[in-house]
C-alpha cells in the first residue's frame, strides 16, 4: 500500500469534484476546491475521521468494500479504479461480465460513417450497436430479440436462420474459426459471468463443429482484411475489414468499406437507399 500515493489521488480527485455534481448544495463559504472531506465521507458511507486519515496518508489498508464506496463518491472512471485498487495495495477484481453498454461517442462515430457499414460487438460476439448500412448489408438487428443478436450462437446454433450473410460470406468457415478463438479467450477473462460460462455450454451441448475448434485450445487470431457477401438484392459486395479495439469495454468496432469505383461501391450505394426492405420478396 502506497499511503502517500493514495492520499494525494483521493485528494486530487475530491477537489476536482463540484457540490452540484453531486446534488449538494455550494452553500457560503465554501472555500474547499471540490468536495468536502466530510461530504465525501459521507457519500462512501465512512467516518469522516476514517476518510481524513486515509488523505493525511495515515490510514488503515481499505478493504475492497471501502474502495467500491470511494469509487463511488468520487466517481471514478474504470482505469482511476484500478489505479486507486493498485494504489492501495488491493489489485481490482476482474469484472463480472462483458460490458454491454456502447459510450455514446461511438455510436455518433458509426452514425458519421454513411459510406461505411459498421457495427460494434460485445466479447460475446453481441451486436451491440450498428449504423444502418451494416443494417441493409448484413441484416435488420433492430428486428432481432437479443438473444438472435449473438453471432456465434447463429452460426453454430441455428445455421438455417442464422441469416443470410452468416451462410453466404465468403469467410464463412474463417468467421467460425476466429470467433471461436475470441470466445475461449474471452471466457478466460470473465470465468465467473453466468452468461458467459451459459453461453459456451449451450454452444458445446448443441454444436459439434463448435466442440471441435473449441477443442484445439487457439486463441491466436488471425484477422480476415476482406470478404465477399452474396447479398439477395445487390448481389456480390466485396469489403474491406478493419476492427478497431475498445479496450476499456473489452468491445471492438467492426467497419467494412468498399474499393473507390468498384461494383461494390455502387451496390453500397444501393444499398444506402433501399435499407432494410425486401425488394427481392414480391410486392
Amino acid at each position: 500500500m502506497d499511503r502517500r500515493e493514495l492520499a494525494d489521488f483521493l485528494r486530487t480527485r475530491r477537489e476536482r469534484i463540484t457540490p452540484a455534481d453531486v446534488g449538494l448544495p455550494a452553500g457560503p463559504r465554501r472555500r474547499t476546491p471540490g468536495l468536502r472531506r466530510e461530504e465525501v465521507a459521507h457519500l462512501a458511507y465512512i467516518s469522516t475521521e476514517y476518510y481524513t486519515r486515509l488523505e493525511q496518508a495515515r490510514g488503515p489498508h481499505p478493504s475492497r468494500e471501502v474502495l467500491a464506496q470511494l469509487t463511488r463518491a468520487l466517481r471514478l472512471s474504470d482505469a482511476e479504479r484500478d489505479h486507486l485498487h493498485h494504489l492501495a495495495g488491493t489489485p481490482p477484481s476482474p469484472p463480472p461480465g462483458p460490458s454491454r453498454e456502447v459510450r455514446q461517442s461511438i455510436v455518433d462515430l458509426l452514425n458519421r460513417l454513411p459510406q461505411a457499414a459498421a457495427i460494434v460487438l460485445s466479447a460475446t460476439y453481441e451486436v451491440i450497436a450498428w449504423n444502418d448500412l451494416a443494417a441493409a448489408l448484413m441484416e435488420d438487428f433492430s428486428a432481432l430479440p437479443r438473444r438472435d443478436r449473438n453471432l456465434v450462437r447463429r452460426r453454430f446454433l441455428e445455421p438455417r436462420r442464422g441469416g443470410r450473410w452468416l451462410s453466404s460470406v465468403s469467410d464463412a468457415g474463417d468467421f467460425a474459426r476466429s470467433a471461436v478463438q475470441h470466445l475461449r479467450a474471452a471466457s478466460a477473462r470473465y470465468p465467473d459471468d453466468p452468461e458467459m460460462t451459459g453461453l459456451v455450454e449451450e454452444l458445446l451441448a448443441g454444436s459439434e463443429e463448435f466442440a471441435r475448434l473449441w477443442a484445439t485450445h487457439e486463441v491466436a487470431v488471425r484477422p480476415n482484411l476482406r470478404k465477399t457477401f452474396d447479398h439477395p438484392v445487390v448481389g456480390p459486395v466485396t469489403v474491406n475489414c478493419d476492427v478497431l479495439d475498445i479496450s476499456d469495454r473489452d468491445q471492438r468496432v467492426i467497419i467494412y468499406t468498399v474499393a473507390p469505383g468498384s461494383p461494390s461501391e455502387e451496390a453500397f450505394r444501393l444499398l444506402s437507399v433501399v435499407g432494410t426492405q425486401r425488394l427481392d420478396v414480391p410486392g
